[in-house]
């Protein structure tokens, strides 16, 4: 009974799909269906509204005119590789007194596929679908107003299906440097008995005072040498010195907390700014009003009114220690660089940041201003960067000075100074990024080579003089070779396409 029953399912199953089954095979796939104009012109309509109506108002082929096609009026049909369009309506060039049109200036080339292909790779790869959106934008625009000087630039850069060097974006190059002579050694002075730790120059240019971790302050001739003045008050480190351009004052701080105000009539102490929690790493003074500005261990920047020992504001945000602080004119008129790798553009009147620059990876332990340029640089372990005020914008990078940067100093004649913790000093042409001299001066007798150390380095007034701060508690003085000519010390360059970092 089962068999009966599957045998007779099998057999319900075939003569149900008979049907089907010749309906399948009985028409003949090869054959195609009949042709129904009207279908067919209003599926053409549809696609050519649908797909073309941004070129429907482009002229039509005078072969396709003479036809008497189907098609609207104002459609276009490619025949060939390069048709020719007759402009109908209106002309390329305008009409006016003493211009005559001739078959000529009334048949227009249209630019060829090829030629359209060829421009598109000659285009950065990166760009290129930015530019092809570009152009064909502009060519319909182009065409959606013929007759106008626009069209004619634009088929003129096209063709024949050749590309203008115009269109060939030029690679970089890095420009040839400035020359600069070389500087040499000029002078050693000794007299601290510890690590001389930070250095500035008096605006007359007579003298210039040193910090060190001796915990004294000395004041030495810039002439001679020679010492003229010990300052002692500070129980630790002297980190930072400043002389005041309005005032008879001397300020200093260290790693004691304190903060003080020396009258150079005097030679005491008349004021402390007291308010910082931990070692205090560098102070400035701002050129035009009397607020002096100091940097700490405790991740703050503070702002003093020097007259009233007031604190106007305390720059929080820093989340490691700010080893540096810069004031400018200008704004942003406070800088700081910390060993949070961050630094910071500050707004002085609300006292908050304006801009934070997070491209460092290393501890900044630097910041210069240009004295002329609207530019500074920060230095640090992995590099030195430039940077364009007022945004913070970034430049370019100074690569090859491979130690933790400690101090930089840059004169107006674009002499960038890098000073780092293994003793090397290396110089750069501030505008190129050209590393032009490296010097690693030998350390006093009676040191390890190890207190081979750059902390600080300043220019004099005069920018004729370069002062270090050293390890092996000397001061050294260089000086440029006024004897050295561009002949005797050319400049190693050659014009390699440029390959700048961009963070």
């Amino acid at each position: 009974l089962l068999q009966d029953v599957q045998k007779h399912s099998v057999h319900t199953l075939v003569f149900r799909s008979l049907k089907r089954t010749h309906d399948m095979f009985v028409s003949d796939h090869a054959k195609s269906i009949a042709k129904d104009d009207q279908s067919h012109k209003l599926k053409l309509g549809v696609k050519l509204k649908a797909d073309y109506s941004a070129v429907l108002h482009m002229p039509i082929l005078k072969e396709v005119k003479d036809r008497g096609s189907f098609l609207p009026v104002h459609v276009f049909v490619f025949s060939g590789d390069d048709p020719e369009y007759l402009i109908t309506g209106t002309h390329a060039y305008p009409s006016g007194p003493g211009l005559a049109l001739t078959a000529d200036t009334k048949v227009h080339r249209n630019p060829s596929e090829a030629g359209v292909h060829s421009m598109a790779l000659a285009l950065p790869p990166s760009q290129a679908k930015q530019e092809a959106i570009r152009t064909a934008a502009s060519v319909t625009d182009i065409h959606r107003h013929i007759g106008g000087a626009e069209r004619a630039s634009a088929l003129s850069i096209m063709e024949g299906g050749t590309t203008r060097n115009s269109l060939v974006r030029k690679v970089p190059t890095i420009p040839k440097p400035q020359w600069h002579p070389p500087w040499k050694l000029f002078r050693v002075i000794s007299g601290h008995l510890g690590w001389v730790r930070s250095i500035a120059v008096e605006p007359g240019n007579q003298w210039f005072v040193t910090g060190s971790a001796d915990r004294t302050i000395k004041i030495w001739d810039l002439s001679s040498g020679k010492l003229k003045l010990s300052l002692t008050g500070h129980i630790s480190t002297v980190r930072g010195v400043a002389v005041s351009h309005r005032s008879p004052y001397l300020f200093s701080c260290g790693e004691d907390k304190q903060v003080k105000c020396w009258d150079l009539e005097y030679n005491k102490v008349i004021r402390h700014y007291h308010g910082h929690l931990s070692a205090v790493y560098g102070l400035d003074l701002h050129p035009t009003i009397d607020v002096l500005v100091t940097c700490s261990r405790d991740a703050t920047a503070r702002v003093w009114d020097i007259r009233t020992k007031a604190n106007a504001h305390t720059l929080t945000g820093h989340t490691n220690t700010v080893a540096t602080v810069r004031c400018q004119a200008a704004e942003p008129q406070i800088i700081t660089g910390s060993h949070d790798s961050t630094i910071r553009l500050w707004d002085l009147i609300a006292g908050k940041t304006r801009a934070t620059l997070t491209n460092h990876k290393k501890s900044v332990r630097s910041v210069v201003l240009h004295p002329q340029q609207y530019t500074f640089a920060s230095g640090s372990a992995d590099n030195i960067k430039q940077w364009m005020f007022p945004d913070g914008n970034f430049i370019q990078n100074l690569s090859g000075h491979n130690a933790i940067i400690n101090t930089l100093a840059v004169n107006s004649n674009g002499v960038l100074v890098s000073g780092a913790d293994n003793g090397t000093i290396h110089l750069w042409d501030w505008r190129t990024g050209y590393n032009f001299q490296r010097i690693h001066a030998a350390v006093q007798p009676g040191s390890l080579d190890s207190e081979s150390g750059i902390f600080a380095c300043v220019f004099d007034s005069s920018e004729s003089r370069l002062i270090t701060a050293e390890a092996d508690k000397t001061i050294k003085v260089y000086a440029e070779d006024n004897m050295a000519t561009e002949e005797s010390h050319p400049v190693n360059w050659k014009p390699e396409i440029l390959k700048r970092k961009r963070f």
